[in-house]
């Protein structure tokens, strides 16, 4: 990859993908995706072999795992003593959900990038009249 290429990368880009444009960065790119959804979709060949439809159903999961997240961190401290869990326990979970949603924006922002290269590698040129 040239040094060109690496510094019009945006920083959310994923290390893991090649640059757009270079040898075998789509395969790259359904490889990380892939690896963010749960296994089960593995066995979804219209996913796999589709990689704008990938990146799509990844920008879904993941915004599902976000409020999800979300809603663990802003109900941790009123519905887990109930439970019986510690104050320690409670603050720790509360830190650890904060990291996931920080992690989960970065994986978004990587998933919105490949999917606009993807999309912007698959659109038909205009038909010329």
């Amino acid at each position: 990859m040239s040094q060109a290429v690496l510094s019009t990368l945006s920083p959310d880009w994923p290390c893991q993908v090649k640059a757009p444009g270079t040898h075998d960065w789509e395969r790259t790119a359904t490889r990380w995706l892939r690896d963010l959804l749960p296994a089960r979709y593995a066995g979804y060949s219209t996913l796999t072999r589709n990689p704008v439809l990938l990146a799509r159903h990844v920008q879904l999961q993941l915004q599902h795992e976000m409020r999800a997240v979300r809603v663990a961190l802003q109900t941790s401290r009123v519905e887990l003593p109930p439970l019986g869990v510690a104050e320690t326990v409670i603050e720790t979970s509360i830190r650890m959900y904060a990291v996931e949603l920080e992690q989960l924006n970065r994986l978004a922002r990587g998933v919105r990038l490949i999917g606009d290269a993807l999309t912007a590698g698959s659109v038909p040129s205009p038909r010329r009249r």
